[in-house]
């Protein structure tokens, strides 16, 4: 078909009210459920599918719905629930005690305006990234196929019934097994502390089927890479570090957790601050050159070229002026932070640098974090590692500005002031690193690309609406672990820890450099041992996924690790199935099941803990049935795990 032709057949729906709509509710689910996993473990799941497979069981009962619909409720549900990474920054905030909860109009408007520019920025990005690109968009192109399938034959719309059952069937029994292990009867976790010779260490799992499925996405490479960052951090770095304080009179668990929140901790962040850098400059090129495709295109239009609707984005000149008018809002926020403060007096100067370090900084990232997205998906994207950047740049710049010998108060109005400005980039970098996967999807099912992009800004919009809430009842309720008035419960936030402690150290001159020195090493160390396995045909042990096995709490990337192992082996079986795409796609679904199911009853149960003001309000039993909820627990998790993944295999086949 000529692309007049094209041009002018009619067209299905897609952008209709319905759908938005539609998106608008999954949206209030699954960022919900981002919020809460982001904060409890540090890593977030993507929506695309389990939102695919949602919209299509819903809409399959109006007979004009269309596949351009479905993925149209799939890309306003997944910009949002990317959004909720923000809360990798923003919890950072009530950490240092600059805020006592999440103002609703700041919070949103930061997660909003570093959004709506993530979508700008990345839409000319599109061509040279989506379009002209051998990248494999795993996770665009797994929505496209689940999209394809629904909207195909009879057996395809039998098959998208089938995929939303055993959603909520692995979403029953994770939250189940969790409110399980909140009435004490299972246990949360299962972990044993000791002695290494004068030093202490252990071993730590968490009993959580949320990190199971996560661990099933990001896949064998990212999770063994995750493992070695535990050999290498809780193995090998802590040992050594404890012996030479000595175990005294604490308990092993005592000083193995206090040397790894001390140092353990930057040193993992030096893992990941080389990895990230390691990135940008494996991207470079190719991104370069994919803008140059781009303007090659956008020549070609201007002398006469007519381009047809699947190749139609937003017009540039409406996304640059779009672009510089979003500097006004941003550039008010920015003054009401700084107004009756102690950096007030600098306002003009501060706030002029910072949004030109947002344009700037923001249009590089948006075309990093595309590029991360389109090589290994959305999912196993180190946007961390570009927040962890982003905020050790904007630290660096005011210690310029100001110096260190300044009063404690400006001080800790800096660190504010530096959070703030990298949640906005942050929001960037998240949303850049979600939209082109979904215009993958939106290129490979035939949508229209601004009728697209219009509904990753909706989605952007109905993201920040949500987190505001979701964040102040988390955060009243079960609080934040090293916050004033955090309870046992108290949620990691690990990344915001990280990056406000990254922040604080800069700006008051006692930042871990020894131990970020000694990571950045090692990440070169890990950078040279990845490459060595790709040449050699190996599998490769990514960086940035050796950082955060590193940095995060053994508790967390233990189960990851094994949830990948666990996938790993449920895929070669996939491929000796009569339809491997298929039972390949059940997998997934199991596992994003299992995230949803108990991270949405952790945002239920912070619902609970608020209106009974108490912080172990399901508890059935005292700490004499600590052992018994040990061994049982593990049981009946590892139990329940087989038996599910052995039903998503005989419906898989």
């Amino acid at each position: 078909m000529t692309d007049a032709a094209r041009t002018a057949a009619p067209r299905m729906r897609e952008l209709t009210f319905r759908g938005i709509v539609l998106g608008g509710i999954i949206t209030l689910l699954f960022t919900a459920a981002n919020v809460y996993l982001g904060l409890k473990i540090g890593l977030t799941f993507a929506t695309s599918i389990p939102a695919a497979v949602i919209s299509m069981a819903i809409l399959r009962g109006f007979k004009d719905s269309t596949i351009l619909e479905n993925n149209i409720v799939q890309t306003i549900a997944s910009a949002a629930g990317t959004l909720a990474a923000i809360i990798f920054v923003l919890p950072g905030l009530v950490m240092i005690g600059w805020w006592q909860g999440f103002p609703f109009f700041t919070t949103a408007a930061i997660t909003m305006f570093g959004g709506v520019l993530g979508v700008l920025f990345s839409v000319p990005l599109r061509r040279a990234l989506v379009v002209d690109t051998v990248l494999p968009y795993p996770e665009g192109r797994a929505a496209a196929e689940v999209l394809k399938v629904g909207a195909g034959s009879r057996e395809g719309g039998e098959e998208s019934a089938v995929g939303l059952r055993i959603i909520v069937v692995n979403a029953v029994v994770s939250a189940g097994f969790a409110i399980l292990t909140q009435t004490k009867l299972a246990a949360a976790e299962a972990a044993t502390w000791f002695r290494v010779g004068a030093g202490a260490t252990g071993i730590s799992g968490g009993l959580s089927f949320a990190l199971l499925g996560a661990g099933h996405l990001v896949g064998i490479s990212v999770g063994m890479a995750m493992f070695a960052g535990v050999v290498i951090g809780w193995w090998i770095l802590l040992p050594i570090l404890t012996a030479q304080i000595g175990l005294g009179t604490g308990t092993a668990e005592a000083l193995a957790n206090t040397v790894f929140r001390s140092d353990v901790r930057f040193f993992g962040a030096g893992v990941i601050g080389v990895a990230a850098i390691w990135t940008l400059l494996k991207i470079a090129g190719p991104v370069v050159g994919g803008v140059r495709s781009a303007l090659a295109a956008s020549a070609a239009k201007r002398g006469g070229a007519v381009l047809a609707l699947e190749e139609r984005d937003i017009p540039i000149g409406i996304v640059g002026t779009a672009a510089l008018a979003m500097l006004v809002p941003i550039g008010i926020l920015l003054w009401t932070t700084l107004a009756g403060g102690p950096l007030q007096a600098s306002a003009i100067g501060l706030i002029a640098g910072s949004l030109l370090f947002i344009l700037v900084i923001g249009l590089v990232i948006a075309a990093v974090c595309g590029y991360m997205a389109g090589l290994i998906g959305a999912s196993n994207s180190p946007v961390s590692g570009i927040g962890i950047l982003s905020i050790l740049a904007a630290s660096v710049m005011l210690v310029a500005w100001f110096g260190r010998a300044v009063e404690p108060g400006t001080t800790q109005a800096l660190v504010a002031y530096a959070l703030i400005v990298t949640g906005i980039v942050f929001g960037v970098a998240t949303i850049s690193n979600d939209n082109l996967q979904d215009l993958k999807t939106g290129q490979l099912v035939g949508a229209t690309p601004w009728k697209q992009q219009v509904a990753l800004l909706i989605g952007v919009v109905f993201g920040s609406l949500v987190v505001p809430p979701v964040l102040n009842l988390l955060g009243s309720t079960l609080g934040f672990a090293g916050a004033p008035g955090a309870g046992p419960n108290a949620l990691a936030a690990p990344q915001a820890a990280l990056i406000s402690a990254l922040a604080k150290g800069v700006l008051g001159g006692n930042l871990n450099w020894a131990m970020i020195g000694y990571g950045a090493l090692t990440g070169a160390v890990v950078i040279l041992v990845d490459e060595a396995l790709g040449r050699a045909g190996k599998l490769r042990l990514p960086p940035l996924g050796v950082g955060l096995g590193v940095y995060l709490p053994m508790a967390v990337t233990l189960p990851v690790s094994i949830g990948a192992l666990v996938g790993f082996f449920y895929d070669r079986w996939a491929d000796r199935t009569a339809d491997p795409e298929r039972a390949r796609r059940m997998g997934v679904l199991t596992a994003t099941g299992m995230i949803v199911g108990e991270s949405l009853w952790g945002v239920g149960f912070a619902g609970i803990v608020y209106l009974t003001n108490k912080e172990t309000p399901l508890a059935l039993v005292g700490d004499g049935f600590v052992s018994i909820a040990l061994v049982g627990g593990t049981l009946l998790f590892a139990a329940l795990t087989w038996l599910l993944y052995r039903r998503t295999m005989a419906v898989g086949r």
